[in-house]
C-alpha cells in the first residue's frame, strides 16, 4: 500500500485536483469505455462521460468553488445537464448528494469523505434502484465504499484508505464480468450480458483512481496535485 509522511488537505483545492484528474482519466479512457458499453449498451458511456467532464471543466475554470461541496455540486449539476442516458443523471446526482454530505466546511477529513462517498452511493441505489449483483456501477462503488468506511473506523492513513478502496473498486470491476445484467439496456441482452465487464463499473474505477491519483500527488508535491494526467495510483508522479 501507498504511505506518506504527511496527509494533504482535503480542502477545496484538493476536490478540485481530483475532478481535474478524474475529467483527464476519463478523456484517456474514452475509447476503452465506449468499447465496453457498445458491447451491452448503447455505445456512447465514454464518449458521453468525456463531453460532460469537458463541461464540468469549463465551469470550474470559470467559477471560484468556495467549498469542497461547491466543487462537487457543479460537477453534478453539469454532468446531469451535459450527459445523456442513465450515467449523467446517475454520476451528477452521486456527486451532487456527496457535496450536500460534506456541508458547508472548507475541508474535510477521511471519515467525511467517506460519509460523502457513503451518500453518493445511497444516491445511486435509490436512483436507479439497483443492488449489488446486478451489474451495474454499483458493483465497483459498494464495495469501494465499504472498503473506505472500515479503513477511516480504523483511523487507517489516507493514502492507504484511498488505496484499498481503489482495490476494492477494480475487484468488484472484474466481477461484473462472470454476471448477468438485470438493470439497464444490458439487461436486455439476458445470458448475453455474461462476459463483459459493465462500463459504469469500470468508469467508477477511474473516477476513484483520480481521487486516490490526486491524494499522491498533494502528499509529494503541494503543486502538482492539480497537473497533470492520471497515474496508475501506485507510484508517485513526478511532479511539475
Amino acid at each position: 500500500m501507498t504511505t506518506s509522511p504527511a496527509a494533504p488537505a482535503l480542502d477545496t483545492a484538493f476536490f478540485t485536483a481530483w475532478i481535474t484528474r478524474a475529467a483527464a482519466a476519463i478523456e484517456a479512457d474514452r475509447v476503452r469505455l465506449t468499447e465496453l458499453d457498445a458491447a451491452i449498451g448503447d455505445g456512447d458511456h465514454g464518449t458521453n462521460l468525456d463531453r460532460g467532464f469537458a463541461g464540468v471543466m469549463r465551469v470550474l475554470d470559470t467559477t471560484s468553488p468556495r467549498t469542497p461541496a461547491t466543487v462537487l455540486s457543479l460537477t453534478g449539476t453539469t454532468l446531469i445537464s451535459k450527459v445523456g442516458g442513465a450515467s449523467g443523471p446517475l454520476y451528477g446526482t452521486a456527486f451532487r448528494r456527496a457535496g450536500s454530505a460534506l456541508g458547508d466546511t472548507p475541508e474535510t477529513d477521511l471519515p467525511g469523505l467517506a460519509a460523502a462517498l457513503d451518500a453518493a452511493l445511497a444516491a445511486i441505489r435509490k436512483l436507479g434502484a439497483a443492488r449489488d449483483g446486478d451489474k451495474t456501477m454499483v458493483d465497483a462503488l459498494a464495495p469501494a465504499v465499504a472498503a473506505l468506511n472500515d479503513a477511516a473506523s480504523k483511523a487507517t492513513p489516507l493514502l492507504d484508505a484511498l488505496s484499498a478502496m481503489v482495490d476494492a473498486a477494480r475487484a468488484g470491476a472484474e466481477a461484473t464480468i462472470p454476471m448477468q445484467a438485470s438493470k439497464g439496456r444490458a439487461s436486455y441482452l439476458g445470458p448475453r450480458s455474461i462476459g463483459h465487464e459493465d462500463p459504469g463499473a469500470a468508469s467508477t474505477v477511474v473516477i476513484l483512481t483520480a481521487l486516490l491519483d490526486a491524494a499522491i500527488a498533494a502528499a509529494s508535491d503541494g503543486h502538482s496535485a492539480a497537473s497533470g494526467g492520471p497515474t496508475d495510483g501506485r507510484e508517485e508522479p513526478s511532479g511539475d
